[in-house]
Order: structure tokens, then C-alpha cells, then sequence
């Protein structure tokens, strides 16, 4: 098995992190510093990332979704005095990442997981995962300004974004709803897209992934995946769909501290998120 595929599966982070982990020297296979061809035996090779010995779980794998508050920072780590969003999960067990992120500014759906595999596929641009946005945008957009969304455009930098397909949701002579499904990732292409064509954006959600949708998920709440979700995201990537036979009494009781939470008073995130919407909505 590749090195990097083996610390993914390890649940330590996904197969790029794990290769800059390599670069950086921070893995040791029996001993010895390893590179990115280094290929392990599991039952046989001992591996050590950053000092510490790693192992391939027994357990099944974990798979959740994450409502990402706006003002939160895509990250497990803290590199300053920012929200990251470990500060909100820590109620699960064990070492999940996100999938992809979203920008500080930006909210909605993040899939949490530590299935490298899964990962790594579901941000590759091969398997092309439609990711769809709700974007909230000032002003009365006419249909035709759409177009170049929808036809691809490239930008002052020379950057080349894709074909993508946009609906009008919902319009008012102060803004617009805007449904943008996109098939590739690239940094921020979303807002780029949008200053490219004029438009101020005054709100920007995630609110789907492989068709599986964010629902009624409030910010900062997460839940387990159902068996219908993971079996969608693992056909959009041509994986084996795993037993779900442990999966299901830890997905009960974090259901059950989910709705323990919700009776609980609102968090800072959901008022703020709240508050945000009654603003929007009195504009109309």
C-alpha cells in the first residue's frame, strides 16, 4: 500500500496532508526516514508520523455533516486567535477532517470524515462531485447576465473556471437568490466569479454535495450521516459502500445529543446567523 494512502486510512489526515508530512521528514517506516513512493505492509511495517506510532483502525470509519458557521476558519488547528472548526466538533470521538473547505466568509455543509479514500475522491476534479450554493446576491440580476456562468468564463489572472449551472431562485429589486452548482474546486471561485461579473454577495452557503443536502442543520451543529447519504457519496466515487454495523449505535447516540443540544439555548453562531436572514428578509 502507497505510504500516503496508509496514513489516510489511519484516520490522520488526508493522502496531501500525509504527503507534506513525508516532505517535511516527519515519517518514519521501521525506522527509517520515508518518501513519497514508499510503499508499507500493514500487518508488518511499522509506521511513526511525527513522532508517534500509527496503526490502521479496527473500527468502522466515520462519516458526518458539519453546518459551518460564517466567521469560522476551515481547519482542525488554531494558527491564531480565528474560530476553526474543532472548536465546534468536539463532542465526536476520534480524528475526523473536512472534506474541501469553505471560506471564512462563506457557510454551510462541510462532510467531516477519516476515510482518506473517500476524501481524496470527493475533491478530485476527476470524479466531478456537484457542489451546489445558495448565493444571495444585491440587486435584480437580469437572466442574461448569467450566461458567462453558465458558458465558462477566465478571468483578468488568466484563470480558467468551468461551465456552471446557475438557476434564479428567488428575486426581488434588492437582491437575488442564486442556485450555482459547480464541478470543480478551485480557490474561491464562487466570489471570484462574482466580482468578475459585478456582483456584491451578501450571502454565500453550501447547501448540498453528491446530492446529499444540508437540510435543517443549524450553524455549528453537525450529525452522523445516514446509510442512504453514505451510500450516495460513495457511488458518486466508485467505492464499495462500507458496513454500517457499528456505524449505526454511534450514529444514534450522537443523534440523541444533537437533540439534547437543540433544546438548549441558541449558540453565538445560530442568533447572529438568525439575525442575519430577518435582516435579508425585511429588505423584501
Amino acid at each position: 500500500m502507497r505510504l500516503n494512502k496508509f496514513i489516510a486510512e489511519c484516520g490522520v489526515c488526508s493522502r496531501r496532508t500525509a504527503e507534506e508530512y513525508i516532505k517535511k521528514g516527519q515519517v518514519t517506516v521501521n525506522g527509517k526516514p520515508a518518501v513519497i513512493t514508499t510503499e508499507v505492509d500493514p500487518e508488518k511495517d511499522l509506521v511513526s508520523c511525527a513522532g508517534k506510532r500509527i496503526r490502521m483502525k479496527a473500527c468502522d470509519k466515520q462519516y458526518f455533516m458539519f453546518y459551518k458557521p460564517r466567521g469560522v476558519i476551515t481547519a482542525m488547528k488554531a494558527q491564531d486567535d480565528r474560530s476553526v472548526i474543532a472548536e465546534l466538533i468536539q463532542g465526536i470521538k476520534g480524528r475526523v477532517f473536512p472534506v474541501g473547505r469553505l471560506d471564512r466568509d462563506s457557510e454551510g455543509m462541510l462532510i467531516l470524515t477519516d476515510d482518506g479514500e473517500l476524501a481524496q475522491r470527493l475533491c478530485h476534479p476527476s470524479y466531478r462531485i456537484p457542489k451546489t450554493y445558495r448565493v444571495t446576491v444585491k440587486g435584480k440580476i437580469p437572466p442574461e447576465r448569467l450566461d458567462a456562468i453558465r458558458e465558462g468564463m477566465t478571468l483578468e489572472d488568466d484563470t480558467e473556471l468551468l461551465s456552471a449551472e446557475v438557476l434564479i431562485h428567488a428575486q426581488t429589486e434588492e437582491k437575488t437568490v442564486l442556485h450555482i452548482t459547480l464541478y470543480e474546486g478551485k480557490n474561491r471561485e464562487i466570489r471570484r466569479m462574482c466580482q468578475a461579473l459585478d456582483f456584491t454577495i451578501l450571502l454565500l452557503k453550501r447547501v448540498s454535495v453528491a446530492d446529499v443536502k444540508l437540510g435543517r442543520l443549524s450553524p455549528g451543529e453537525y450529525r452522523p450521516l445516514t446509510h442512504q447519504e453514505i451510500t450516495k457519496l460513495f457511488g458518486a466515487v466508485d467505492l464499495k459502500v462500507p458496513s454500517f454495523k457499528r456505524m449505526s449505535a454511534e450514529a444514534n447516540s450522537c443523534m440523541q445529543k444533537n437533540r439534547r443540544r437543540e433544546s438548549r439555548n441558541k449558540t453565538f453562531h445560530q442568533r447572529r446567523f438568525e439575525k442575519q436572514m430577518k435582516q435579508l428578509g425585511s429588505k423584501k
